[in-house]
């Protein structure tokens, strides 16, 4: 039912693109600026961060789309800078949004704004303002990659994933692009996240399918432990595919809503992957649980174990880690029932059964938690419900990256 595309913010009918470098990264080859603009007003629904200290993009962009009703018509973004504590930041943020605006020939509150690097430093307007216009004239419907390369600030690697599926016998498509490698910790999105789909779908809608897919992918993603200042998810629904407008919960809603889940968690895991210094991707499934909340609350709390990080980036197999983490949940289940796997391409192995551990061989372990993604499976023998957490293994290059981030 859904089919893996390429494009990314691009994927969906009517959306423009462009990236480039208009000064405030000093490394010329890195794009530094991006834009994304529907062809016409699309329903728009945001997440942002639970940090008190919230950047000024964020209240601006909140504050533009209770303006124009739940729709937008395009988002400017930049990396090297937050602008964050700046006392003249959301004078800043809002003249980006006026100069992108005048580009393109639209309102200021059709236009949202984004922006991720250094925290408290003051955003330079003038290199954005000069490169405006080259910006606006270059959006190309395939220009979703020099977009998704603007975001990028320690990324090692752009991230962008779309789907295609059928609403009512039309295709529509969906698809995102994503930035993030440290200060990643649930709650929200801890990072920069776009989506874009053609689908129809009411701005009610798709602000409830965007909570509750948040609840289940972003939300499960922990780097560092550390929640950003800036972190902002968007979803835009511009109906260019021509489906019938989804306005209650019907198999149509669930269709979207999956194809929302997709693309997410995908992206969800190349943050997970691309975390500072990371050599493994960790993803934590616990199943057989009381309720999902209890699901998500357990695999949270092993992900963002800092021993069991360190544990994974030295290839060690101690479980006790993980029962450690486990049993510092706040959440009620018998850890006496519960079960512990270790697994990846290279085989599976058990380390502990009913809150025990079990005798297991070092050589194999070794060579199981030699691969670069490392699952641990959790079973609380309690229900049945289920969750997955992502992050990655703590590596020496994560301090290096973090002892020098401002250079």
């Amino acid at each position: 039912m859904y089919k893996v595309i390429e494009g990314g913010v691009c994927a969906a009918k009517g959306y423009k693109a462009n990236g480039l470098n208009c000064g405030l990264n000093s490394n010329k080859d890195k794009n530094d600026l991006g834009l994304y603009v529907s062809d016409v007003p699309a329903n728009t629904a945001g997440v942002y961060t639970t940090n008190k200290v919230k950047g000024a993009p964020i209240l601006v962009t909140k504050q533009h789309l209770d303006a124009a009703g739940g729709k937008s018509r395009a988002v400017i973004m930049n990396s090297k800078n937050a602008n964050t504590c700046n006392a003249d930041g959301v004078e800043k943020a809002e003249a980006m949004c006026g100069l992108t605006a005048k580009a393109l020939g639209l309102d200021a509150n059709d236009v949202l704004v984004a922006s991720t690097g250094v925290i408290g430093q003051i955003l330079p307007i003038e290199p954005i303002a000069e490169h405006i216009d080259e910006l606006a004239a270059g959006l190309t419907y395939d220009g979703n990659e020099r977009a998704a390369t603007a975001i990028m600030t320690t990324d090692t690697v752009k991230k962008e994933y779309a789907v295609e599926f059928e609403l009512g016998g039309k295709l529509c498509r969906l698809g995102g692009m994503a930035k993030g490698s440290g200060m990643i910790h649930p709650n929200m999105a801890t990072t920069l996240n776009f989506i874009t789909t053609d689908a129809a779908v009411s701005t009610e809608l798709i602000g409830k399918a965007l909570s509750e897919t948040v609840k289940v992918t972003y939300n499960c993603l922990s780097v560092d432990g550390d929640t950003s200042t800036n972190d902002t998810l968007l979803l835009m629904s511009n109906g260019l595919a021509g489906n019938e407008e989804i306005t209650e919960e019907n198999v149509d809603y669930e269709i979207f809503k999956e194809a929302l889940y997709i693309v997410m968690s995908e992206l969800t895991k190349m943050l997970a992957k691309d975390g500072e210094g990371a050599t493994k991707l960790l993803e934590c499934a616990v199943s057989s649980a009381p309720d999902q909340d209890t699901a998500i609350i357990v695999a949270k709390s092993v992900i963002r174990s800092p021993l069991l990080k360190c544990a994974m980036f030295g290839e060690d197999a101690n479980w006790g880690r993980v029962l450690c983490a486990i049993g510092y949940a706040e959440a009620d289940f018998d850890i006496n029932k519960v079960d512990v796997d270790f697994r990846s391409n290279a085989g599976v192995l058990p380390v502990c059964r009913n809150g025990a551990g079990v005798p297991f061989s070092e050589d194999f372990a070794k060579v199981v938690l030699a691969e670069e993604e490392i699952f641990i499976d959790v079973s609380l023998n309690s229900g049945d419900a289920e969750a997955k957490a992502w992050g990655c293994d703590l590596t020496y290059n994560y301090v290096k990256i973090n002892g020098d981030y401002r250079s």
